[in-house]
């Protein structure tokens, strides 16, 4: 039997922007699928109906793949496409796979002989580089930070330092309820010559993305507090 497509479909990092970040082939392609795994079932089911796809929500089947799933569940939420059906993979927001437990369902369908094919839409993380100023032809992203006070400023000080060292741009993010945290930390942290990028709510109506020296980021330090953000370092 021919097995079925893994389709990794980026979903809006905003509300209500699918029409300006979505193209048409996707929503189109987005109607044919029965099947879907998500990071969170409830944000799926919402970005697909503003899609306005031409299929009934109710019809479609949905399961989690989240951070909490067991790698020894992966096989079972893949058995549909070694039955010829083709799966849909949906990130919380973004683009699958980056960052994203989505990952791990694309490196299954390596392994056994699955075609992967991605799909294009928004990335957090290459909108908030192409929007720096900073280096895209030399750079890193790193996740999230360590939580632990020391390890986060020892993190801190190894991503500015590679800054100063290489040039390489040097991309991070953390959890939006410690933004505000975060930004005290790298001006207590940091040289004040270092640039800092922020890139906040991307493609929403209140987006911002900023680069400053570390210095003026001290003395106007914004409001970031439960906002998803992208944070950089790097030099002009």
């Amino acid at each position: 039997m021919e097995k079925g497509v893994l389709y990794l479909i980026p979903t809006v990092i905003a509300p209500q922007t699918e029409s300006k970040a979505l193209p048409p082939d996707l929503i189109k392609l987005c109607s044919q699928l029965d099947y879907y795994l998500v990071e969170n079932i409830r944000t799926a089911r919402r970005c697909l109906s503003a899609m306005n796809i031409d299929k009934a929500i109710q019809e479609i089947t949905f399961h989690e793949l989240s951070k909490n799933t067991e790698d020894v569940d992966i096989p079972k939420l893949m058995a549909p496409i070694l039955e010829g059906k083709s799966i849909g993979i949906m990130s919380e927001a973004g683009c699958p796979g980056i960052a994203d437990p989505g990952a791990r369902a694309v490196a299954y369908a390596h392994e056994n002989d699955i075609k992967v094919e991605p799909w294009v839409g928004p990335s957090s993380i290459f909108l908030a580089l192409m929007g720096s100023g900073f280096s895209g032809q030399s750079f890193a992203f790193s996740g999230y930070l360590p939580i632990e006070k020391k390890a986060k400023t020892q993190a801190i000080r190894t991503l500015e330092q590679a800054v100063f060292k290489t040039g390489q741009t040097q991309i991070f993010m953390e959890t939006p309820y410690r933004n505000n945290q975060l930004i005290a930390d790298i001006t207590k942290t940091c040289a004040p010559q270092l640039k800092l990028c922020i890139a906040k709510n991307i493609n929403g109506e209140d987006e911002m993305i900023k680069t400053d020296t570390v210095q003026n980021w001290k003395k106007n330090k914004p409001e970031l507090h439960k906002v998803p953000c992208i944070f950089l370092f790097g030099r002009d």
